[in-house]
């Protein structure tokens, strides 16, 4: 699992659907931090969402299911799982607070029926062991356009992915540093590890599950390849020519987790 916003809204989005019990979504919650802590953005927020203002409650997992509870009783309501990075808003409700924090953390979960009024939902790290969610009021929750690949496409990608973020890591590794542990192979590895350690759905599809496989592979890679730095500082020219090659890939395996998710959530809300 990538993020603690994936994770909401897959296990929210398997619980709602009748897959999974309450307790698997706080389990799940948990494997990220011991301690959630659940707050508004503003005071109307927090009448509306019948949260204390100012500050933020404790046992915040709870909290969330009960929040999602209620905006799933409103007809047409999705759950959503947003990516945002700069130069890439794909998904977010132009100009508000949601889209302002869903960006400076790279990720949330949009909840409500398109067109209608709904809520946002930005966790972010507190401390070693607490995430915050913070509550946000969408006015109009957009449509989807279809800006995000299908599974087919996505699945697709990924496998063009993997190839060139290795090639990408190896053209950004050709000056080692010689500094031992720093072995790019054991450091990937390492990074995929800790991911597995977060759990998926019983009810994920083989397909949506080795897309997600396969993003945080390529994901393991880039970051590497980030942190992967020659002899020398890089010059302001190289810089450039690194992030060139990144962007498109960290573009790509956004698209992927997104895709997947979305379809996943999509067809278990379906069946409700």
């Amino acid at each position: 699992m990538s993020s603690p916003s994936a994770t909401l809204t897959l296990w929210a989005g398997s619980w709602l659907a009748g897959g999974s019990a309450p307790d698997d979504v706080i389990d799940a919650l948990h494997a990220w931090a011991p301690m959630h802590l659940v707050g508004a953005s503003d005071a109307a927020t927090a009448l509306a969402a019948d949260l204390v203002w100012p500050g933020v409650q404790d046992g915040g997992a709870p909290i969330l299911l009960r929040l999602l509870r209620h905006a799933a009783e409103a007809p047409g309501t999705e759950l959503r799982l947003v990516l945002p990075a700069a130069g890439d808003v794909r998904g977010l409700p132009a100009a508000t607070g949601f889209a302002r924090a869903a960006l400076d953390a790279g990720e949330g979960v949009l909840v409500g029926a398109p067109g209608d009024g709904g809520i946002g939902l930005v966790p972010v790290v507190e401390g070693p062991d607490v995430l915050r969610w913070t509550v946000f009021p969408i006015a109009t929750v957009p449509a989807t356009g279809g800006e995000y690949a299908g599974l087919g496409e996505a699945e697709y990608a990924m496998r063009e992915a993997i190839r060139d973020a290795a090639d990408a890591l190896l053209q950004i590794s050709s000056v080692h540093t010689g500094r031992p542990g720093t072995d790019p192979r054991r450091r990937i590895a390492e990074a995929i590890d800790d991911r597995a350690h977060h759990r998926y759905p019983e009810t994920l599809p083989a397909r949506a599950l080795r897309i997600l496989d396969s993003a945080d592979q390529v994901a393991a890679i880039l970051a590497v390849a980030e942190e992967d730095s020659p002899t020398e500082a890089p010059s302001a020219s190289s810089a450039a020519a690194r992030e060139a090659l990144l962007r498109p890939l960290w573009t790509a395996v956004r698209t992927a987790r997104v895709a997947a998710v979305t379809a996943c959530v999509g067809s278990g809300r379906s069946r409700v």
